[in-house]
C-alpha cells in the first residue's frame, strides 16, 4: 500500500478521540497485543471465531463497548454497555466453517470505556478502559450482558493488570 494512501487511511479512522464502532474493537486488540503477547497471538480475521490463542490452544475472546459513541451529538444519553455473549452454532478457522454449538472462546475479555466527559474522552488512550475478565463458563446463558451484570460478576482492572488476572482465570 502506497504510504499516503495508509497515512490518510489511519489518520480518518483513528485521529479522532472516539472511535466509531467498526473500528474500535480492532483498536482494543492492539492495545491488548501489547500487555499479552508473546504469551498470547493475536489471531482475530475477518469471520474468526476468537481473538487470540496462547500456546495451550486456548482461546480469549475481545468484546468492548464505550459510554461514548463517536455519533453522539448533544441529547444523547452515554451508553451503559452491552455485550454479545451469544453461543453460536459455527466456528471458523480461516475459510473453514466447523459446527461447533457454544462458545468458541474458553474466556472473554470485556473491555468497557467509561469516560462521558466529550472533552476528555479519548478511546485511543489504554489508561482509560476497564478489563473485566470472565471465564466462559461463569458467563450466563443468554445473548448479551450489560457492563452492570459483568461487574457484578467480576472486578475490573486496568491494562497493566490483564495478564495477572488472565493467569489467575485459567488457574
Amino acid at each position: 500500500m502506497d504510504a499516503e494512501l495508509k497515512s490518510r487511511l489511519m489518520s480518518a479512522l483513528f485521529d479522532k478521540p472516539l472511535v466509531t464502532n467498526t473500528f474500535r474493537g480492532t483498536l482494543v486488540e492492539a492495545m491488548l497485543t501489547q500487555v499479552l503477547e508473546p504469551e498470547w497471538r493475536w489471531c482475530s480475521a475477518d469471520w474468526a471465531s476468537h481473538d487470540f490463542e496462547n500456546g495451550d490452544g486456548v482461546r480469549l475472546e475481545v468484546k468492548q463497548s464505550a459510554a461514548l459513541q463517536s455519533w453522539y451529538g448533544d441529547g444523547f444519553p452515554p451508553n451503559r454497555g452491552r455485550f454479545d455473549i451469544a453461543a453460536r452454532k459455527v466456528r471458523w478457522e480461516g475459510k473453514c466453517r466447523i459446527e461447533q454449538a457454544g462458545r468458541v472462546a474458553s474466556i472473554y475479555i470485556f473491555a468497557w470505556h467509561p469516560v462521558t466527559d466529550v472533552d476528555r474522552a479519548d478511546n485511543r488512550e489504554p489508561k482509560q478502559w476497564q478489563f473485566h475478565i470472565v471465564r466462559s463458563d461463569a458467563l450466563p446463558p443468554q445473548k448479551t450482558i450489560t457492563h452492570s451484570k459483568l461487574s457484578a460478576i467480576v472486578e475490573a482492572v486496568g491494562i497493566e493488570e490483564v495478564p495477572a488476572k488472565l493467569r489467575q482465570a485459567l488457574s
